[in-house]
């Protein structure tokens, strides 16, 4: 009546040594993990040159595909999970995330800072002419 369940990425080993699985089942994961993201890819081109879609949606629809395509990368070939012995990676990869956020973030705010606060054009050449 209590089923214990192991979440597990597409091609982990298994967390119980009684649940042996075929080798050739690694290459099956890679090969539909290769299959997704070809596809994603080749999908994202075609957002991105049709007519078809309306075009204020094209780069919603792209950052869409984007997202679904990292989520591929992470549980086909990275093995990320959501299982107990996969926490150090997820919070690594959740650091990680963190850092980017952080540094993308700190240079648009330093870029429009120092956007306001220059001096305008009109009297740059004004000051440089006294």
């Amino acid at each position: 009546m209590t089923d214990t369940r192991y979440d597990r990425a597409p091609g982990d080993r298994p967390a119980l040594p009684g649940m042996e699985e075929e080798t050739s089942s690694g290459v099956v994961v890679y090969t539909i993990g290769l299959v997704l993201a070809v596809g994603l890819t080749a999908t994202s081109f075609w957002v991105a040159n049709t007519s078809l879609l309306w075009p204020p949606g094209v780069p919603l629809g792209l950052a869409v595909l984007a997202i679904a395509q990292m989520g591929v990368h992470l549980v086909f070939f990275l093995h990320i999970t959501s299982g107990p012995e996969n926490t150090n990676n997820v919070l690594a990869l959740a650091f990680g995330v963190l850092i980017v956020i952080i540094v993308a973030a700190g240079s648009l705010w330093i870029m429009t800072n120092l956007n306001d606060n220059m001096m305008p054009p009109e009297l740059m050449t004004l000051h440089m002419q006294h």
